[in-house]
């Protein structure tokens, strides 16, 4: 049976037990608590890792985070690195790191990017400070965000609007199959713009497995490009990955300072209670045709705002 690990911390535990507080169930032992959905059975251990188990885990996970290195696929019980797991030699070479952000937020769109590093660049962006964009302030990321375009980096950014998103939604794309082909077209706008020099490789921030990944591109008729590695956690090792991290998250907290200003409204990140009580507000002020616009209404915030 597919199934998906996550490791969060306890804060991302309580959030989920709010949000799936009409789906609980009964849970094991050692369990914090367990729910079921039409995608999957979720379970959150005291250890902090939780497992999605079912006929489509990955679907429900992408919006809590992405998968533990034990993450297994199938009955599968192997740990060792696929094949598109990147060489050492990656992170000291010019290379492209793509990473998006935006994906477990309720308002504001997803946002991916690409960034170009070379290995004479290196130097520079450490010095400035680049890295995990997780680990730096929405102030921080906007003046690094800044200072990575002042360098020359060339980068490709895409961002998805939510009423596209939700329209997807509807066709039955997951936000994998979303994500899959937002890295995808991002990784070809950077690939033209930077012809005719080529990258020593390409790696993508994973999200999911590498044969789910290309079985959504293959299902678009679209087709890997040239030395495509993905790893967990790439954007701390990789400082292209790290930047086209800090881009993509700059370019979602913008969009989320944009919506504030457009509604009048406070309109907070993530996906909790708080984020109820600001959709139940766009309700009330903007009407639900207003939440289609700007929020992933599939999320059950919706419901739950409804009710207010």
């Amino acid at each position: 049976m597919p199934q998906v690990v996550l490791k969060l911390p306890a804060s991302t535990l309580e959030k989920m037990k709010k949000h799936y507080l009409s789906q609980l169930k009964n849970p094991p032992q050692n369990a914090i608590f367990a729910a079921k959905t039409n995608a999957c059975t979720i379970t959150a251990y005291r250890s902090g890792k939780v497992l999605f188990q079912g006929r489509s885990p990955e679907s429900e996970s992408e919006q809590w985070g992405k998968p533990d290195s034990g993450s297994l696929k199938s009955n599968s019980s192997s740990k060792q690195p696929h094949a598109f797991h990147p060489p050492q030699s990656l992170f000291t070479s010019s290379h492209i790191g793509s990473d998006e952000a935006g994906t477990g937020d309720y308002f504001g769109p997803i946002t991916v990017a690409a960034a170009y590093v070379t290995k004479e660049q290196v130097p520079a962006l450490k010095a400035l400070g680049v890295k995990d964009s997780k680990h730096l302030s929405d102030r921080q990321i906007r003046d690094l965000a800044k200072s990575i375009v002042e360098l020359k980096i060339p980068y490709s950014l895409l961002r998805l609007p939510n009423n596209k998103y939700n329209q997807w939604q509807r066709k039955g794309w997951s936000q994998g199959k979303m994500k899959t082909i937002l890295h995808h077209q991002a990784l070809d706008k950077l690939l033209e713009k930077i012809s005719p020099e080529k990258p020593d490789g390409i790696l993508i921030d994973q999200f999911s497995q590498p044969e789910v990944y290309q079985k959504h591109l293959r299902s678009e008729k679209l087709h890997l490009q040239p030395n495509v590695y993905f790893m967990t956690k790439a954007e701390s090792h990789s400082i292209a990955v790290a930047a086209g991290s800090i881009i993509a998250r700059s370019a979602f907290v913008k969009a989320m300072d944009q919506l504030e200003m457009d509604t009048g409204l406070s309109i907070p990140k993530g996906a909790s209670a708080k984020v109820d009580q600001a959709a139940a507000q766009v309700i009330k002020h903007y009407g639900e045709d207003k939440l289609e616009e700007i929020a992933k209404v599939h999320f059950a915030n919706t419901q739950k705002a409804k009710k207010w």
